[in-house]
């Protein structure tokens, strides 16, 4: 039947279809409902709003179109109710309300009919945002719910809304009935209605509706599934009760409590209404802990646990609603623990003892009495044979397998015990309970004295929780072990975690290009670090005996999910402890190997029945996790270690390679990788042809997987990646005979064949630049493969891909700064590459660039008359004219320098002086001519006596100030055979110009590194007359300092009177900053003698000097090495404790400054204290509204906060610290202040959204958490319009606020789809009525933003 909509309908149109609703025919009516639905979605805005006649039939062909006999009749009718509740008058609304709420269906199987359509009504209306005032569309809907629906679901009018006389209304909607008991439909409803319209329910309603569902509680004909519907009704109608309402029902519950005729069920009840509570309402139930956490607690307490146990020595059976009240209670620990993790510290003690007690609890079991303390696990610690002690105590998994009984739930008890120990762990494990040892004294023994557990739910949630203790030890750590060898590529998904349980830490799949390849990464064994004597991880290796012990027999578990959970504790103790199997790996070295072989057929359900980050346990996850071990293993202990097992891994792991499921074959190449590095030099001494056998295998499997067409692309490039690693640790000196020569030739010829293929190049070009920085025999490289690879990798560079542009770069210096490579490079070659790297040399890609010069340098070494000529002088003089600085400015000099000592360096001499001159900036071009003057000697046609008379002849600052700087650069690299006297520097200092005398400082301090005796003396001399040259005079000191500490000259005889010089003259406050710089690079050359006085001076009692000071320790992290932070370690974080408790505002913002600089720079240092560190930064970020005073402009008080900077520079130190010590911070307090900061000044809020953005992907689960608070404060910030009469800057920034706002938004979203979705849930609402706000309000600027990230991903 085709439909006819027209295209502008109106009621007309409505009307006609409406007789058609009663036709006999079910087909027909559908028909009609469907063109009904299409032209109500179809008709404008106020079709019907003028025509009440028919909006009134409409209701009623509806309403009885609900109660037809055909249910697709009904369910399209249902759709044609929000539309239609869109279109109609707002006078219909409560009648349509009225008669869907008290419909009754006769012709209808399905009594929740009515019920359905009246949430999909509510759905339908325009909701009110918290936060904004409700448009008129949510006024009106409210007005109807109130006058109508609110009072059919209590049984009362609650508010008369005007009208007197008003007839009673039926009975209730919730109302308990002696015969059907409550309607679950109906509760149902009550949700939507608080979902959709609680930000404007009337304080009356909220009382009435709280009310009517406590007395569907208190009645005992209730069901048990219809509790847990009002409890949820509850949570969501918790979130907009007033304070005094919330405090009344708090009240109510502790009253309850403390009833003594307080049975079970009811207890239970109470029990489970508090815990969802605590997801819903977590801040404001946080402070009413303190009273009613104890009853929550009491459920699980040694007394009532002991009196159970009588019971059930008496009885010889438990009452199951018992075991239902302490699950109950566990479930609501857990919530508290997560929730309100700073309120629970008070019942920190209690909630660990509920757990250990009830993690053991098995009434079953003829084993519970004698576990009910944790001897025996102690012992298995501090006694060598105490893990045999466990060993004998366990019952045998195989036997007990399926031997659960039906009727015992106490395994519920137990899972729920471990959910609590894990949350603990999981909250508390990067601070207090580690440091101190409780989570390894008291936790961590039960877990593994529960590896017998019989139900393997619990079991899992037990390896999860110890495996998360694991982790916690070393966060910070682990992940650069498990990464520190593996060039380009990871083996697992180390993400951090979040709060939300992950037993899946591992992708099986990782694979990163990472661009040009560190050859120094696992090139050497790795070394056995002393295992400390105290501390978290002293604590773990004390319980590494008995850990491996029991995995060893739970490794050899029929279960999947058992083994596959095993096999990741496992690992996750091998890469903190960074090895830690050395004594123990033949234990494991059997089951691991096995569950290499096992079939990917084989299947196990999940590795985790309790929590929505289960992950799939499978025969493929299962040697996925353990080929990740073997990795892992191999990669963190010495090949001495490894070497034994071999024979029987080398076999396993060449049948996983060829394994059809790529996941599993990628990753068996990726312990190829390791298996290699084991077997050869310098990792294993000996070179003997035992190992050719192996090395043979895994040449030809990698070979084969290289080539193979067919395979997945990841595992080629892996496969491509292997195979240069091989090549590369076989031709190391002494390990050629390893792999023979024809296979040398193959395989080279194999990864040459890759490099043409576009799909493979990439992976190939790594695997070349791996081979290139080893080889070190003229034999083991064909010198026509070297020139058709360097032509090969030329051609890259002129590619789209910037990845492979930067590799191929990385590769080409890795070739020409091998001799034997570059040996093998002729003319022709040279000359073509040269003609691929001029290009390069543009300033609009400093990556390449810097490489490019590299790479030319190395080929002026090999023939500078082929590769010096008019060509490369253009470019180089080119590049000059851009200002440079850093690495690049390094690597241009270095490539100036290589000309000028190749004789040849007369033609760019010239055209630096002619076309260049002062065209460039003159400290580039200076000192690019004094490197070549220098380098180039007599052969550049020109000496320094002319650039002394230019100096003298010139008349223009640009002239003067190039000369400077050419002679500057020049003394620096003649060195002490200089004949440039300092007083031809400082006769420049009285000029008039600005450009002249700084030019003259840095030429006399360049000059002065380079002839320290001659120079410092004068220096020194002219600086304690204190004169007004001070200032310059410290620039050249900063100079000298600068390269004494870089170039290893000896100042030691000028130390002393250069700290107190410059100590003196930093006094003046122009000459703080610089003088501070001095200071710094001073300790860095002599760190002994001045750091400790430096510390001493942070007690000085002037502000400005202990300012001073601070500025200083900060110049002291970069450019320093091992020796420094030797003897910075012991007082640098001491030195920071007192600088962010220093009285002076200013100081302490200089001294945040300088911890972010610390963070960054000596992380060693900083990290294991940074527990002590936080606290302070986050006080800083708080508002002090004792700095925020006011002051009178004019008629106008305007308000000025003098604690604004600091806040500023402790949130730079808050996002610094996210990046570089996520992990051992106090995430909460970070939370907290990055939603408070969305409410501060411009900057910050910039800030808070950018540290929002990577907290998306460092805590997804707590951003989660969060949305609903990040909602409420980006609806103020986009709600906020500036005055009429406000600045453009006002008006700049708060469009930037909202385009920033917007763009975080965004990414929310799409990183949190599901957080936008129709839920239940009490969490969430606020960011739920945000998003629907957002895309309504403010549609066309989210669309622009959109497009704005999609093009700028692109």
């Amino acid at each position: 039947m085709a439909s006819s909509v027209p295209q502008n309908p109106t009621s007309n149109n409505v009307a006609a279809l409406l007789p058609k609703l009663n036709d006999a025919d079910s087909d027909l009516r559908y028909m009609s409902l469907n063109d009904l639905f299409n032209i109500l979605n179809a008709g404008s805005h106020s079709f019907l709003l003028n025509d009440y006649n028919t909006c009134a039939r409409t209701v009623d062909g509806l309403l009885k179109t609900l109660d037809d006999q055909n249910g697709e009749v009904q369910n399209q009718a249902i759709k044609c109710l929000g539309p239609f509740a869109a279109k109609v008058p707002p006078e219909i609304l409560p009648p349509l309300i009225e008669k869907l709420s008290n419909l009754k269906p006769t012709n209808s199987v399905d009594s929740s009919i009515p019920a359905t359509a009246l949430r999909t009504l509510i759905i339908s209306f325009s909701r009110p945002i918290q936060g904004i005032p409700p448009s008129k569309a949510s006024e009106d809907a409210y007005s109807a719910i109130s006058k109508v629906l609110i009072p059919r679901l209590v049984g009362y009018i609650i508010l008369p809304h005007g009208l007197k006389n008003h007839p009673a209304p039926p009975p209730g909607m919730l109302e308990v009935s002696n015969n059907v008991g409550v309607d679950s439909d109906a509760i149902d409803v009550l949700i939507e209605v608080v979902r959709c319209f609680g930000p404007m329910l009337h304080e009356a309603e909220k009382q009435a509706l709280q009310r009517a569902v406590m007395d569907i509680l208190d009645n005992d004909r209730t069901s048990t599934v219809i509790k847990k519907k009002v409890v949820t009704a509850i949570s969501l109608l918790a979130i907009f009760l007033s304070d005094s309402l919330l405090s009344a029902f708090f009240s109510s519950i502790i009253e309850s409590f403390h009833n003594v005729h307080l049975t079970l069920p009811k207890r239970r009840l109470l029990i489970s209404m508090i815990g969802s509570l605590a997801r819903s309402i977590p801040q404001r139930l946080g402070p009413h802990l303190k009273i009613i956490a104890p009853f929550i607690l009491s459920a699980l307490s040694e007394q009532e646990y002991e009196e159970s146990l009588e019971e059930l020595a008496e009885d010889g059976t438990l009452d199951p609603m018992a075991e239902e009240v302490r699950e109950a209670a566990l479930i609501a620990v857990e919530g508290f623990l997560s929730m309100c993790i700073n309120e629970m510290r008070m019942f920190t003690n209690e909630a660990i003892e509920a757990g250990l007690r009830f993690v053991r609890y098995d009434p079953n079991s003829s084993m519970n009495e004698d576990n009910n303390d944790t001897d025996s696990a102690e012992e298995a610690i501090h006694e060598e044979g105490g893990a045999n002690d466990i060993d004998e105590a366990e019952e045998d998994f195989e036997e007990e397998g399926g031997m659960s009984d039906d009727d015992d739930s106490s395994w519920k008890v137990r899972r729920c015990a471990a959910k609590v120990l894990y949350t603990i762990v999981w909250t508390r494990g990067s601070g207090d309970l580690l440091e101190d040892g409780t989570l390894y004294d008291k936790i961590a023994p039960v877990l593994i004295n529960s590896f017998n557990e019989r139900e393997e739910n619990v079991r899992l949630e037990v390896l999860a929780t110890l495996a998360v203790l694991i982790r916690k030890t070393g966060e910070g750590a682990s992940t650069a072990v498990a990464l520190s060898d593996d060039e380009g590529y990871v083996s697992a998904s180390h993400t951090n975690q979040s709060r939300k349980r992950r037993r899946g830490g591992s992708d099986a799949s990782m694979f990163d290009n990472q661009g040009p390849i560190s050859s120094t990464r696992g090139v050497i064994s790795p070394a056995t670090s002393p295992s400390p004597t105290s501390g978290p991880k002293a604590d773990l290796a004390r319980l590494s005996t008995s850990l491996i012990q029991g995995v060893a027999k739970l490794l050899k578990h029929t279960s999947v999910p058992t083994k596959q959970c095993a096999i990741m504790l496992l690992k996750d103790f091998v890469l903190v402890q960074n090895g830690g199997l050395s004594k123990n790996l033949g234990k494991i070295s059997d089951s691991l190997i096995e569950a290499i072989k096992t079939s990917s057929t084989v299947t196990g359900g999940l590795s985790s029945a309790s929590t929505g980050a289960s992950v799939s346990a499978t025969g493929s996850s299962l040697r996925i996790e353990a080929l990740q071990l073997v990795s892992a293993i191999c990669d963190t202990h010495s090949s001495k270690i490894i070497l034994p097992y071999v024979e029987r891994i080398v076999p396993a792991v060449i049948a996983a390679v060829r394994d059809r499921y790529f996941k599993i074959s990628s990753e068996a190449i990726r312990v190829v990788e390791s298996v290699v590095k084991v077997l050869t030099p310098p990792r294993s001494s000996s070179t003997g042809s035992e190992y050719r056998v192996y090395l043979g295998g895994l040449f030809d499997v990698l070979a084969i997987q290289a080539q193979a067409n067919d395979a997945d692309l990841e595992v080629r490039q892996r496969a491509i990646h292997a195979f240069g690693v091989l090549l590369a640790r076989t031709s190391e000196p002494g390990s050629s005979k390893l792999l023979s020569t024809e296979k040398r030739a193959t395989g080279l010829d194999i990864l040459y064949d890759r490099l043409k293929n576009e799909i493979t190049r990439l992976a190939t070009v790594q695997a070349i630049d791996t081979i290139l920085v080893t080889v070190s025999d003229k034999d083991e490289l064909r010198t026509i493969w070297i020139r058709n690879v360097a032509l090969e990798l030329a051609g890259q560079l002129r590619k789209s891909n910037r990845t492979l542009r930067n590799s191929s770069m990385g590769a080409l210096k890795s070739m020409t700064g091998n001799s034997v490579a570059v040996a093998a490079l002729d003319s022709k070659t040279i000359q073509a590459l040269e003609d691929m790297l001029l290009p390069l040399l543009d300033t609009r890609d400093l990556s390449l660039l810097g490489l490019a010069m590299a790479v030319l340098a190395d080929l002026v070494k090999r023939n500078p008359k082929k590769v010096v000529n008019r060509d490369l002088n253009t470019a180089i003089c080119k590049v000059v004219l851009t200002p440079l600085g850093g690495r690049i400015l390094d690597a241009f000099l270095n490539l100036v320098d290589t000309v000028g000592s190749a004789s040849a360096g007369q033609p760019l001499m010239g055209r630096l002086l002619k076309n260049i001159g002062v065209a460039g900036d003159p400290a580039v071009v200076g000192t690019a001519i004094g490197t070549l003057l220098v380098s180039g000697g007599s052969t550049v046609g020109v000496s320094i006596d002319d650039f002394i008379r230019e100096l003298q002849a010139a008349q223009d600052d640009q002239r003067k100030c190039l000369a400077l700087s050419v002679l500057g650069e020049a003394g620096l690299r003649l060195g002490t055979s200089s004949p440039l006297q300092p007083k031809l520097f400082m006769s420049y200092f009285k000029s008039q110009s600005e450009q002249v005398p700084r030019a003259a400082a840095v030429a006399l301090g360049r000059a002065g590194a380079g002839n320290v005796s001659v120079y410092l003396p004068s220096i020194l001399s002219m600086m304690s007359q204190m004169s007004s040259q001070t200032y310059l005079l410290l620039h050249s000191i900063k100079e000298v300092l600068q390269f004494a500490g870089r170039l290893r000259i000896s100042i030691s005889a000028y130390t002393r009177e250069i700290w107190k010089t410059v100590l003196a003259a930093s006094q003046a406050e122009d000459n703080k900053a610089i003088g501070a710089e001095c200071i710094g690079r001073l300790i860095s050359i002599e760190p002994k003698t001045y750091l400790p006085l430096l510390q001493n001076y942070l007690q000085d009692p002037t502000p400005s000097f202990r300012g001073l000071v601070i500025q200083a320790i900060r110049f002291t992290f970069a450019d320093t090495d091992e020796n420094f932070d030797e003897v910075l370690k012991p007082m640098l974080v001491q030195m920071l404790t007192t600088m962010l408790n220093d009285p002076v505002l200013e100081n302490r913002r200089l001294a945040l400054t300088t911890l972010n600089s610390a963070t960054h720079n000596k992380p060693a240092i900083i990290l294991p204290h940074i527990s002590q560190l936080f606290p302070l930064v986050i006080k800083e970020s708080k508002v002090n509204p004792d700095l925020v005073r006011e002051v009178q402009m004019g008629p106008f008080k305007h308000k000025v906060d003098d604690g604004l900077e600091v806040r500023k520079s402790a949130y730079e130190t808050l996002h610094g610290l996210m990046g570089s010590a996520f992990s051992r911070i106090n995430v909460l307090d970070l939370f907290d202040r990055v939603v408070a900061g969305l409410e501060d000044e411009h900057d910050i809020k910039v800030l808070c959204n950018l540290m929002l953005m990577k907290l998306i992907e460092l805590d997804p689960n707590e951003i989660v958490r969060r949305l609903d608070a990040i909602a409420e404060r980006f609806r103020a910030i986009l709600a906020f319009k500036p005055k009429e009469n406000s600045v453009k800057q006002e008006v700049e920034k708060a469009a930037e606020a909202s385009k920033g706002v917007l763009k975080v938004t965004i990414f929310l979203h799409k990183a949190f789809p599901t957080a936008t979705g129709a839920s239940n849930d009490a969490q969430g609402q606020s960011w739920r009525g945000y998003w629907e706000w957002v895309n309504k309000e403010l549609k066309s600027q989210l669309q622009s933003i959109e497009m704005e990230i999609k093009t700028q991903a692109a």
